[in-house]
Formats: structure tokens, sequence, C-alpha cells
């Protein structure tokens, strides 16, 4: 019986600006991708205004029929992303997307503190929205 290959993808990784206010951080973090045989493909390290902010969210804004129940806690989101630099990750590896969202746990850190304490959310989230990662 012959197991189906793994699909190879490739991934973006944020690494938030309430992460990368502590540098020391970074480092730890793509060691933790290297042990998780991540290939990092492309590093850059960004500062966004609003503007880029709300172009980067806009595809929650356009799905979201909710939007006007949620636009509070999108501006949250965008004064936050625009709050600090970032960093921006291209990862690659067979099934990329599920094993980064898996390394990152929970969006919430303190639901990642309980149900999975090893992920990175639940070592270095602060909150729901400083939560430290995006994963897609």
């Amino acid at each position: 019986m012959s197991s189906t290959p793994a699909k190879f993808q490739f991934s973006l990784a944020l690494l938030k600006p309430d992460l990368c206010a502590n540098p020391a951080l970074i480092p730890l973090i793509l060691n933790s991708l290297k042990n998780k045989n991540f290939k990092i493909l492309g590093e850059r390290r960004l500062l966004w205004n609003q503007s880029h902010a709300e172009k980067f969210y806009a595809e929650h804004r356009a799905r979201n029929f909710l939007y006007h129940k949620l636009f509070a806690a999108l501006l949250i989101k965008l004064f936050f992303f625009s709050s600090g630099p970032f960093v921006s990750l291209i990862l690659s590896k067979p099934n990329a997307i599920r094993e980064w969202r898996e390394l990152i746990g929970p969006t919430h850190p303190f639901r990642a503190r309980i149900n999975s304490p090893n992920t990175l959310r639940a070592l270095y989230g602060l909150t729901d929205t400083r939560n430290s990662f995006h994963g897609s």
C-alpha cells in the first residue's frame, strides 16, 4: 500500500510587531522553523502605515457579512499592524500551510496556553490581537 506524497506548499508567515518589539526573539523563532524543517525562501523586515494594513485586511472586509459588527475589531488590528516593524517570511515544505498553523497554534494565546502549550502563540502571544504571528 503506497501513501500519497505530501503536497509541497508555500506559506506566508508574519512575525507581528509585538514579537518584533523584542529583537532577541526573532532568531529563536527562525531556529524553531529550521528545527521543523521549514525552508525560509524569503525574509523581509517591514514597517507598514495604516494604508498598507488596510489593504492586507481588505479580504476580511470583503468576505465578512458581519463586517459592521466587527469594524471596531478590524480597526484595532489595522492600528496594531501599523504600530511597529514586523518580519515577513515565505516558508516552504510539504504541507507548509497546515504545519505553520499547527506550529503557531490557536489564535487566542490564553486558549493556546491551555490546549496547545508548546505552540508559538502559547509561548509568545500576549492577547487576541497581539498574538505575535499571522499564518496563511
